[in-house]
């Protein structure tokens, strides 16, 4: 088979990149959509030909005006496909600490964005999805231990 072709009949998969900030205290920001009812961290799809990082940076000047560096990969996870959706990849980098006042500081320019707030993951429960939350869990505890959590839909694996 030619090359072309070969690389035709490879597999697509979704990739996602976000950001986990967090408070001293462990609370973790979450992003109020205008689009949908959940909550999600600050992020989105990466596009055609962007490295996952360059994506995350993106994003976070897209939804918050905020031209923050990303720092180290916390976790990598694999998300079945789901909802006539292919599988994908998400990505998620440290963000390093805020405070009220860095959030009170960012700029929901286009309105994909409603509003921002540092919240506990009991919380996160409640406004984001669950395999979400089990994401933002694992990235907390790749911060505490210096690693990189590999997941599944969410779950840590690794």
């Amino acid at each position: 088979m030619p090359h072309g072709g070969y690389a035709a009949g490879l597999p697509r998969k979704r990739v996602a990149a976000g950001v986990l900030f967090r408070s001293a205290d462990g609370r973790v920001l979450l992003v109020e959509p205008s689009y949908k009812p959940n909550w999600e961290m600050p992020g989105g799809i990466v596009e055609a030909d962007e490295a996952p990082w360059a994506g995350a940076v993106r994003e976070l000047d897209e939804e918050l005006g905020t031209d923050r560096p990303v720092g180290r990969l916390l976790v990598v996870d694999h998300v079945r496909a789901y909802d006539g959706r292919a599988d994908g990849m998400a990505f998620v980098f440290d963000g390093g600490v805020l405070d009220d006042a860095d959030v009170a500081g960012f700029v929901f320019r286009d309105g994909e964005i409603l509003s921002a707030g540092l919240y506990t993951i009991n919380q996160a429960r409640t406004l984001a999805k669950p395999m979400l939350a089990d994401r933002l869990s694992a990235a907390l505890a790749a911060v505490r231990e210096g690693v990189v959590a590999l997941c599944q839909d969410g779950a840590r694996v690794a």
